[in-house]
């Protein structure tokens, strides 16, 4: 990309505007910052508008260049070596200072340390960074991922390995202990046998690994009409998470030939993908926030911690290119094939979408988290909505006749108090049972339905 274009694309993650040259002090919290996370430029003589202005006519710009290397070199640590040099755009004269990644992370200011002094880039900020941050810093140094460190405060035979086994089983592999080592889900250290986080993380263990579920009113979040919350295994939160978005989407149904073909307004393909990217990029080593998914009438809004990883920009991202973050959960994912083929799963998003005829998805780096968006079918999204509402309506009188009828319906009971044709009635009981409300009970004629005692939801 041409300076000029980055210069009209505004300031972010990797370029930062100044009319003139800053103090000693945000001068360099910026060259740390850009450092610490992706590299970047800091372009002397443009304003915060993107507006170029240009250095003073007077300036001298030799002792300018000495005076930045000076500063740099005098309140940087580990020694940043930039390239620093002029351009000129429509005859207005700029100062680039461009900085690299660096590779003795974390950089920090001298005179605070590096307990105070490390700053990394956020969005088009500079932000003093966390003990955690800090500690990502030093993994990623030693180029070892959060999920791959091993967890000494876990027993690993504390650990029930039933689901994870029975993921592998139905892929046709078997999980043991030469397997798990392997990938990296145990680490032996000194004749013991720890479990990563990278096992945790997949067993639904650590109390942020969770799936927040919603569906709101309008294109807002001003009102709930329903939410749910997951968090056992990643592999149930993510069917679990599906069956929820399925739940509120519109289902129709063509027929080509001979057969009947179901397809949603939204392909389940990109719902899928944003689902398991949500998954398997986020950024587990922090531990205040979880995944969001928002179901709207225009949009399906799904939500994970941690931007993009620090090398990668917005361009890069949807250029294909792909760097793993957490590399036990990646691996295990493509073990199991939840994963085709690395950096193929946001084109697989946007190609599915763009063959239905809706609107591009976006996916979005917004400060420390990623926000993906799919667009639902504008023609549908009224008609969608009012179904809901209807939907919704339905599942609270089942609720209230199951809290008078000692927690017990039958198919037919719902269709008096729906009053609805069988097949509804059996599609609005299917929808609770998907979404964790319900349970059925039995299999022939007495088959019932009743609430689950729900706990990990």
């Amino acid at each position: 990309m041409s300076l000029q274009k980055s210069i009209q694309d505004g300031e972010g993650k990797t370029i930062e505007f100044k009319v003139e040259l800053p103090n000693s002090n945000t001068l360099a919290k910026t060259i740390i910052a850009f450092s610490n996370t992706g590299g970047g430029k800091l372009i002397i003589g443009v304003n915060d508008q993107g507006e170029i202005i240009g250095l003073e006519p007077d300036e001298n710009i030799f002792e300018l260049r000495d005076k930045v290397a000076s500063i740099i070199y005098e309140t940087c640590y580990p020694a940043v070596l930039p390239d620093i040099y002029t351009t000129t755009i429509d005859d207005h004269l700029l100062l680039i200072i461009e900085v690299y990644r660096g590779n003795l992370l974390p950089y920090y200011l001298k005179g605070k340390g590096k307990n105070e002094g490390v700053y990394i880039r956020v969005g088009a900020t500079n932000r003093k960074a966390s003990h955690k941050n800090i500690l990502e810093l030093e993994r990623q140094r030693m180029n070892v991922s959060f999920d791959q460190e091993a967890n000494r405060e876990v027993d690993l035979d504390s650990l029930d390995l039933s689901s994870l086994e029975a993921r592998f089983a139905q892929a046709g592999k078997v999980l043991d202990q030469p397997v798990m080592k392997n990938l990296k889900l145990v680490i032996e250290d000194n004749n013991t046998i720890y479990p990563s986080n990278g096992l945790l993380i997949l067993l639904g263990r650590f109390e942020h690994v969770r799936m927040k579920c919603s569906r709101f009113k309008g294109s807002t979040m001003d009102v709930f009409l329903d939410r749910k919350e997951y968090n056992s295994d990643v592999f149930a939160q993510l069917e679990n998470a599906e069956n929820f978005i399925k739940n509120y989407i519109k289902l129709s149904s063509e027929i080509k030939g001979l057969q009947r073909e179901d397809q949603y307004e939204i392909p389940l393909e990109a719902i899928r993908e944003s689902l398991v990217n949500a998954v398997v990029h986020r950024d587990y080593s922090n531990d205040g926030r979880d995944i969001k998914i928002g179901i709207y009438d225009d949009i399906i809004n799904v939500v994970s911690p941690g931007g993009f990883p620090s090398t990668l920009t917005q361009e890069d991202i949807l250029e294909g290119r792909s760097e793993i973050r957490n590399k036990v959960i990646a691996r295990v994912f493509k073990e199991l094939n939840y994963i085709e083929q690395w950096g193929s799963g946001i084109r697989r998003i946007k190609s599915s979408c763009k063959d239905r005829g809706l609107k591009e998805p976006e996916i979005v780096e917004k400060g420390d988290f990623v926000d993906v968006s799919l667009y639902r079918d504008v023609a549908t999204q009224k008609e969608v909505s009012e179904e809901i509402l209807i939907s919704n309506e339905y599942q609270e009188l089942i609720l209230e006749y199951l809290k008078l009828h000692q927690n017990k319906i039958t198919t037919k009971e719902a269709q008096v108090i729906l009053d609805l044709g069988e097949r509804r009635a059996r599609e609005i009981l299917k929808a609770m049972i998907d979404n964790g409300i319900l349970e059925r009970v039995g299999r022939t004629t007495n088959t019932h339905y009743r609430m689950r005692d729900i706990k990990t939801k």
